[in-house]
């Protein structure tokens, strides 16, 4: 026997839902979750070069030639140390790279990174659709020393 009509297309709808519930479920929610968790990293980053930022000017503001503090080595393992000369500081420049760097030059390169840090937390926005499915994708900036244009 034949079903009516309308009946079938109760059905078929039925299932259209269903099937845009478990797109929604498994490529939506693990996308949006990847999307968060990178925000997430990006802005941990931000956190560390602000504070970083405020030792500097706390540094430039006290002028000491010297200055006695704790280093963690690992494990909230501490141990006293002396940095003889603070007029100039190491800064990651991300890949395991480091630089010796006067306080203002280190500045500069805090204020820079942030900044494109923050442009690219606005690409991150973006999405795009394609015809089979709603995809969130990343733009990061390539950071090289030559976008930084700090030296």
């Amino acid at each position: 026997m034949a079903t009516p009509p309308k009946r079938r297309a109760v059905e078929a709808t039925g299932e259209k839902v269903l099937r845009y519930e478990a797109f929604i479920c498994d490529v939506l929610q693990r996308d949006l979750r990847k999307v968060l968790e990178h925000r997430d990293k990006v802005y941990e980053q931000l956190a560390k070069y602000l504070q970083l930022r405020n030792v500097i000017e706390r540094l430039q503001e006290a002028k000491h030639s010297e200055l006695y503090m704790q280093v963690d080595l690992g494990c909230n393992f501490f141990v006293d140390t002396v940095v003889p000369d603070t007029s100039r500081i190491y800064v990651a420049l991300g890949y395991g790279f480091f630089l010796e760097l006067t306080l203002a030059e280190a500045l500069r390169f805090i204020d820079r990174k942030s900044n494109l840090l923050t442009e690219g937390l606005e690409n991150y926005k973006a999405c795009r659709i394609s015809p089979r499915s709603l995809t969130i994708d990343f733009f990061p900036l390539p950071l090289t020393l030559k976008s930084l244009n700090a030296f």
